[in-house]
């Protein structure tokens, strides 16, 4: 017996099943990282060190970000919907609303793990008086009943200059981090903080390129 919804099809049941089974269209997601955006004079500082890097270590060992685009990242999202962009922007606002301007201080270099096993090349950030670390502490805990969790290690403020490339051997390695240790990076200069912005990223074989979602002023700003 055909069903009345059946028959709407002129009682064709095989063309039914395949409307049926027409897949569902899959959700816009974006890669995207909560971040503090860096001022024109310290991307050219920035250039600087990376340029004299650049020639300290072994050619093909690192793959440079552009200098345009090196940021302070505060939380890394990942893949998130579309649709949750307002709602992570909302929470954002929440999340500077208690934290007031500040600036931090951009000086020395390392990398991550350690100058022997080279894998992250950045410079240091400082900021003495708790405020960025009370900010990162906020935007967690904000962005956490969205369903992204606090990490499990210690938040260490950093601007990152480069990776090291996957195909590098141990000796190369080793010159990269002996050529980052001997380094000295001085005082860049300071930035001033007055907003934390929800960043989209999106890989092309150049690399990298952010552009931002949303913008949260911290509280005063």
């Amino acid at each position: 017996m055909i069903s009345e919804t059946e028959e709407g099809w002129g009682g064709d049941k095989e063309q039914l099943a395949v409307e049926r089974k027409k897949p569902v269209a899959k959700a816009e997601t974006i890669r995207a990282f909560i971040a503090i955006e860096l001022n024109e004079a310290m991307h050219l500082a920035l250039r600087e060190v990376q340029d004299r890097l650049k020639k300290a270590v072994p050619r093909g060992s690192v793959r440079w970000v552009q200098p345009e685009g090196i940021h302070l990242t505060l939380k890394f999202l990942g893949d998130i919907p579309a649709t949750q962009v307002q709602e992570i922007s909302e929470a954002l606002m929440r999340a500077g609303a208690n934290v007031p301007p500040f600036t931090f201080t951009v000086e020395g270099r390392g990398c991550f793990p350690d100058f022997r096993r080279p894998n992250v090349i950045w410079v240091a950030v400082t900021e003495k008086t708790g405020a960025l670390a009370r900010l990162q502490k906020a935007v967690e805990a904000e962005v956490s009943p969205l369903g992204y969790p606090p990490e499990d290690r210690a938040f260490r403020p950093h601007l990152t200059l480069g990776r090291t490339n996957r195909h590098v051997g141990s000796d190369a390695l080793r010159e990269v981090g002996a050529a980052v240790e001997s380094t000295v990076v001085e005082v860049l200069g300071t930035v001033e903080v007055r907003s934390l912005s929800l960043m989209r990223s999106d890989l092309r074989p150049g690399g990298a390129v952010y552009s931002r979602l949303a913008e949260a002023p911290l509280g005063g700003a």
